[in-house]
This record gives C-alpha cells, structure tokens and sequence, in this order.
C-alpha cells in the first residue's frame, strides 16, 4: 500500500479546494456554450499539470535536500564522536603509562552521550599536549637479525681467527643483535642553535643467539640477553661563551672509534662517569672525561675491583689535508686480598694516541689510528682484564687504516688494515699479534638493487687459552662472501637493506680446532648460507 508523504498529501487538498472554489458559472442552467466550456476544462487540466509539475520539482527538490542534510549532520556526529573517542583512548594510554590521573569511566569503551563543547574542547586540549610531548620523544637504534646454516645442516657459524679481536661481518654473524635508544628532549625540542639543551638517554641491548624466538634454555645455554648500556644526561649550550661544550653524567658509550666492515673498535672508553666535550680551546676542541668499571666477581678488603680512567682529548686540529686529534688516558686499578689469601697488586697505566681524518674524500672519508698503551691502560678500554701480578708489564701496540671510496652511485668501496701487538706481561707469555686486510666492494645495478662482496685476511701468532691450558698458534683465516642485497638507496652506508649470503672460510692447519666451532673442528674449511637485514635509524 502506498503512503502519501505528508507534503504530497496538502498538495492533493490544496488541488481539490481550488477546483472547488471555480466560479459557479459551469454548474447554471443557462451559460456557455458545450464548447466553451471544451475550452475551459482543456485549460483547467493545462494548468493542473502544469502546477502539479511545478509541486512537484519542488517536493522533490525539498527532499533531496533534507536528505543531504541528515547525511552531513550524521558525518559529522560521527567524525566528532571518532575525534573524541580517538582522544579518549590516548588519554587512556597515557593515564596507564603514568601520565594521567584521569582514569574512569570516561575513558573505558564507547561514549555514554552524545559530545558536548565542554567535552570536545577537553579533548583537543589533551590531543595538542600529547603532540607537545610526542615533540620531545625521540626513538633511534640498531638491528641486525637473521638465519643461517651451516655446510653440514647446523645452525650458522662464524669464522673468526684466534688471537684476533674482530671477524669481518658480511655473512659471519650468527646471532640477532639489537640496540635500542630513547631520547627524551627536556629543555628545546625545537633543537634551537641559540638556546640551551637538556636530554636525557637510555638504550637497551638485546643480543640473542637465533636459537628460538624465545629463548629460555636449562643452564643460560644460549638464551637471549638484555643489558643496559647506557643511561645518561647531557646538557649543551649553558656556557654563553662556550655555546658547543657538553656536560654529561651517568653511563654511555664515549667517542668510540668504529671500522664499520670488520666492526671493531679500536678506541672504546665506554663506562660509567661524567665530562665534558666540545669545549672551544682556539687551536681545536677538548674532551675530559672520567670513566670507570668494576669487577663484581672479584672482591677484596676494598670491595669490588675497580679501575677509573681520566680521558683527555684534543681534536678537530687542523692539519695538511684533514684534522687531527690526540688522546691521553691515565688508568689506576686498586688491589687488595681476596678471601683465600690471594693478592690483586695496585696497577697503574697510560694510553695515548693519534688520529688522522680526511672526511670528504672521494665521496668517502680515510682514517688513520696509531696507539700505545701500557699498565692498566693497555687495553684501550674502561673494562677490566683478569688481574695478575704482572699487570703493569702488559702493553698493547695498534695501528688502523681504513677508508671508504664512492666514486659514483654505481659502486662504493671500503678497504680496512689492522695490525696489532700485546701481551699480558705474564712470564712464558710471549706477544700476540695480529695483521688483518680486507675489502668490501659493493655494486649498485638500481637504486634499490645492489651486489656486495667480502674477502678478509687474518694472520694471528701466539697463544690463546683453552680448558687443556694455553696453546700456541700461527696461521691464516680466509673468509668470503657474495651477497645480493635489496637496500634504501645507492650509498654504501644505505640501510635498511635485505641481503642473501653465501660464505666460504678456510684457514691453517694450525688452527685446526679452534675455528668454526663443533661443525668444523675437524677441517680447516666451511661454508654457511642465509639471509640477513640490517637497519639503523
């Protein structure tokens, strides 16, 4: 059964007063003649169509529009609703972070009523605070993850030379390892050059060995482990006539000196302390910085075993093609009687060196390191080597080249040197030494396609020390790797990037054993394969 809209309904009335209200004339006896009247009932329905047609559009008309209207009303009921919902549900998070103290039932599943303005304002007050803060947030890191096999179906292994201190990495890392940095900006989060700073960070390390995505094993036998490797504040721009000097305080990573293909650190200060940086001395910058570890597994009268460093560094001097920068460090470890009677002496100790930096050179940079040690500072580190006796006696020699060349987008080159010598100082113990060379050359077919390849030399001389006692060593370790690789762009240094790899290692026959782990104890050649990403951001 049809329904007349209401409209439509006046509109059949108002047709049938009107043709009632005609003259009379039609209805006497004596009128017009029959055609006459013909005419004017031809006019009449003329103009009953026409102002029916004419009603007709506008009903039409007037419906359309009062349906684009409950149309947009009901958009915007919604999109406000979503608005404050959306509002809602961070101010939540935000109170369960610790953030708030507004938490109720306003902020637990859908809205009870319709949005106020009260309510509406409230909302976009909190939405420009929480951008207010998301402003001060930072978030970096690193990962690297993936999964290999080994030539006989194991799990991958890595090829690394006794007596050397790194591996070279394309295809020859068998773990995930993760560094995770959050930043929080206190004062000038706009990073304003003319007004002073204030920011604290944090990182977190996880390292895991690519044996379950959870691992939790009987005994620690490879599970994943998280440390805190930095917790630090650091302020700048305080002094007005020292506008780059930076104070900081707590534990971080301190200037550490990087080779990227190898990843080895051949100065890492690291520890817990505080200094300053950066500071304008007129022929270039200063650094001072007190650092520190301890050992908790050996005690004495004192407490735990400890040795502080005091750092000092000038750089950035100016120098025939490039800049140069001195390093000093004076190391004091304090001894003590451990328990059963066993004496840790007091050892002292200093460091230094020189560094040579080209940083725009063939679309790359050179770096060239040369450093001496001696005592306690032989290590080049705040960590703490195993305490003897003769621990004044150690002493370390270190010389590093490397450099990267870029010529064009189509291919890049990194080439590495590393010599090493040291020794613990112990009698019969003789020095260690290392020579390293190798090269990592990558081809870029497209902006996201390129090819990488690897070849690494290590000789290593000396002795390394297993559950049987110390063996002596001498010998090679031959490591290579192809490895095709998706990637962010045509830099060496482009990341993040996928990659596929195939690695091949043979070494002496005096390192049988102790390269390549059980799989290859027996040879002295292997072969792993797998895939890898790595990023930084």
């Amino acid at each position: 059964m049809n329904r007349r809209s209401p409209v439509k309904g006046l509109f059949w009335i108002l047709t049938v007063a009107a043709t009632q209200a005609l003259p009379s004339s039609a209805q006497q006896p004596a009128g017009p003649s029959p055609s006459d009247l013909q005419k004017q009932l031809e006019q009449l329905k003329q103009q009953y169509d026409a102002t029916t047609r004419d009603l007709q559009q506008r009903i039409e008309a007037l419906e359309q529009q009062i349906q684009k209207q409950k149309e947009a009303s009901e958009t915007t009921r919604r999109e406000t609703v979503s608005a404050v919902e959306l509002a809602a549900h961070q101010a939540a998070e935000k109170a369960v972070r610790g953030g708030s103290d507004q938490v109720g039932a306003q902020y637990q599943g859908q809205l009870a009523s319709e949005p106020t303005y009260d309510l509406l304002n409230e909302a976009e007050a909190k939405i420009s605070k929480l951008q207010e803060q998301l402003g001060t947030f930072e978030f970096h890191g690193y990962f690297r993850s993936g999964y290999g096999l080994n030539g006989k179906g194991g799990s991958q292994v890595a090829f690394q030379a006794p007596g050397a201190d790194a591996k070279y990495r394309l295809g020859n890392e068998a773990e995930t390892y993760g560094e995770f940095i959050f930043v929080n900006n206190w004062l000038n989060p706009e990073h304003h050059a003319d007004k002073a700073w204030l920011k604290t960070e944090v990182m977190i390390e996880a390292n895991t060995t690519n044996s379950a995505s959870y691992a939790n094993f009987p005994g620690n036998t490879g599970n994943d482990q998280f440390r805190l490797r930095e917790a630090f504040v650091r302020a700048g721009h305080i002094l007005e006539g020292q506008p780059d000097a930076k104070f900081w305080a707590g534990e971080r990573y301190y200037r550490r000196q990087h080779i990227e293909i190898d990843d080895f650190y051949p100065l890492d200060m690291s520890g817990y302390g505080a200094g300053i940086e950066d500071f304008n001395v007129g022929i270039g910058k200063l650094a001072v910085g007190f650092l520190a570890g301890a050992r908790p597994d050996i005690v004495t009268q004192n407490g735990n075993y400890a040795k502080s460093n005091i750092d000092v560094r000038l750089y950035d001097l100016k120098a025939p093609f490039g800049r140069v920068g001195l390093w000093f460090d004076y190391a004091h470890a304090k001894g003590g009687t451990m328990q059963p009677g066993i004496a840790i002496p007091t050892a002292d100790g200093v460091a230094f060196g020189l560094r040579f930096q080209r940083l725009e050179w063939h679309g790359g940079y050179n770096t060239f390191s040369i450093q001496y040690g001696k005592g306690a500072a032989s290590n080049f580190s705040t960590s703490i080597d195993e305490p003897n006796p003769f621990l004044k006696s150690s002493e370390r020699l270190l010389v590093t080249e490397h450099l990267l060349v870029q010529p064009s987008d189509k291919f890049a080159v990194m080439p590495i040197f590393v010599f090493q010598r040291k020794r613990d100082g112990q009698p019969g113990h003789g020095f260690n030494d290392w020579a390293s060379f190798g090269v990592r050359p990558e081809v870029f077919f497209t902006k996201y396609i390129s090819l990488a390849f690897e070849g690494g030399f290590d000789h290593t001389e000396g002795f390394v020390t297993t559950q049987t006692g110390d063996r002596q060593f001498d010998g090679w370790l031959r490591k290579f790797t192809i490895a095709p690789q998706i990637g962010a762009g045509r830099q060496f240094f482009s990341r993040p990037v996928l990659r596929a790899f195939l690695t091949y290692g043979s070494w002496s026959n005096g390192f049988r054993g102790l390269v390549g782990g059980v799989p290859f104890q027996d040879r002295t050649s292997g072969l792993t394969y797998g895939l890898q990403a790595e990023t930084w951001w």
